[in-house]
């Protein structure tokens, strides 16, 4: 039998070796892609409206800013989204009715502002329930959207909303008005760049109602309109 020439095994090693590195290329990387993907696509960061811009209103505090807010959208015929916290609901159950009933849309946004990526799928499950039911015992509203509080979220989070039927919801634009205590820069978020489609993220605070006039009034000028999350994403 003729022994393979030196050249001949070089080719062979060679050939085996860039065939073990693309194996092992395929098992390491593409998992983790995939991986990072699925728990993208299982939360919504933005719509597809043209030229709607969704206000995402979350709500554990500022009773009286919530009637505010209400007001100023009334008077500039606007609409938002309010996720709101079970805690709050409970003890304020006329300003949750408020909100339904002037026409505005309705999310969860958990009942006791927890890390949800703390907690397993049955606890999300638990927690997400809890506001919804209340919610609909208290209004007779449908909840279909969950906003994490925090924005906190992973994959048992988003299968959890999903096995409840509800859409994870996260924003385009974050205000972070909770931390920024300032009209002026609440407006500036809520308005730089803003373009059809975006989810723009803030609570009831002081300085958010007082922004919030000229910041609907910007939208309107550039041709912009608010319209609930569920529209926005549909």
């Amino acid at each position: 039998m003729k022994k393979l020439s030196s050249r001949a095994i070089a080719a062979v090693t060679n050939g085996l070796l860039v065939l073990v590195l693309i194996v092992v290329g395929t098992v390491c990387f593409f998992p983790a892609a995939q991986s990072v993907s699925s728990v993208e696509e299982k939360a919504i960061h933005s719509g597809n409206s043209e030229n709607g811009v969704s206000l995402m209103i979350n709500v554990y505090w500022g009773t009286d800013e919530v009637y505010g807010i209400l007001d100023v959208l009334e008077s500039h015929n606007a609409t938002a989204t309010f996720f709101i916290g079970g805690s709050w609901a409970d003890d304020n159950v006329a300003a949750l009715k408020a909100i339904v009933e002037k026409g505005h849309e309705v999310g969860s946004h958990g009942y006791f502002h927890r890390d949800h990526t703390t907690l397993t799928r049955e606890q999300n499950i638990d927690e997400i329930r809890r506001s919804v039911e209340f919610i609909s015992l208290a209004t007779g509203y449908t909840v279909t959207l969950f906003a994490p509080p925090s924005g906190a979220y992973n994959d048992t989070v988003t299968d959890a909303a999903e096995a409840m039927g509800m859409k994870t919801i996260l924003w385009s634009k974050d205000t972070v008005d909770w931390r920024d205590k300032d009209e002026s820069v609440c407006f500036n978020r809520a308005t730089n760049g803003v373009k059809g489609g975006d989810l723009i993220l803030m609570h009831p605070m002081e300085h958010t109602l007082a922004a919030l006039p000229k910041i609907l009034d910007y939208y309107a000028e550039h041709g912009l309109k608010t319209v609930s999350v569920s529209e926005n994403i549909s």
